[in-house]
């Protein structure tokens, strides 16, 4: 893989992101035939989440992808507030236990590892590798392919509105969480932000489709909205800087 890397980050990334859809997938899969939510799911998130981390600390690369705190106060990133708004989302309905005990810590482990793994792949293998020829063009794809790639739910038996919605905003926070990582230099905030939704959503109640949707509106404006003002203040900045 170091040769890959060194030769071509952008192919480095995709191969990446197919072991991580496929591998994921087939644990899934795997799990649903045992009838143990994320059995499977679980160890390989967690392998390929340590897999990454070794990968980067051997590679010295840790800084160029963001696992670190990055220069800019939080205070100049309103202290991430409109993440944490987000991150609340699964409580907006009610909470409820819809899994065993043991079937409950295999999927919160699973989803945060999961979030770590999403950022690192996506936000900071992928933009990196394309933000070299042109940032623009890394922050949309970037965007859309985390965005899009929440299709593959529907081979695990997901509805097909509420996927749609969920690549909806999904692709809104995935430009938010570019953005963040663009500007800040640092990750953190994305990976927290991602795993912890993630993690939680075990615990949300099904609204009903209406609600869904104003969901789904709301989460897109927050996160449209929260990059939107991140991106003004640098300009601002900017200019009073000159």
């Amino acid at each position: 893989m170091k040769r890959i890397y060194e030769k071509n980050e952008v192919t480095f990334s995709i191969i990446w992101i197919l072991i991580y859809v496929i591998t994921m997938s087939m644990a899934d899969y795997f799990s649903y035939l045992v009838g143990i939510e994320k059995v499977f799911t679980m160890p390989l998130s967690i392998t390929l989440v340590t897999i990454l981390l070794i990968w980067i600390n051997k590679e010295k690369v840790s800084s160029r992808y963001g696992l670190t705190k990055g220069c800019c106060p939080q205070k100049a990133y309103l202290y991430f507030i409109p993440l944490i708004v987000t991150v609340s989302v699964n409580f907006w309905g009610g909470v409820r236990i819809q899994y065993t005990i043991l079937e409950t810590v295999l999927y919160v482990i699973s989803m945060l590892s999961v979030g770590i793994i999403e950022e690192i792949i996506f936000r900071g293998f992928l933009f990196k590798a394309l933000s070299k020829d042109n940032v623009k063009v890394a922050i949309i794809v970037s965007s859309l392919t985390f965005g899009f790639g929440h299709i593959i739910n529907l081979v695990s038996g997901a509805e097909l509105l509420p996927t749609l919605l969920q690549i909806a905003y999904a692709t809104a926070a995935g430009f938010s969480f570019t953005i963040i990582f663009y500007k800040s230099g640092s990750l953190l905030p994305c990976i927290i932000a991602h795993s912890v939704m993630n993690a939680t959503s075990v615990f949300a109640c099904n609204m009903g489709v209406i609600m869904d949707i104003i969901t789904a509106v709301v989460l897109i404006v927050i996160f449209m909205g929260y990059a939107l003002w991140i991106l003004k203040m640098e300009n601002t900045n900017k200019k009073q800087m000159h």
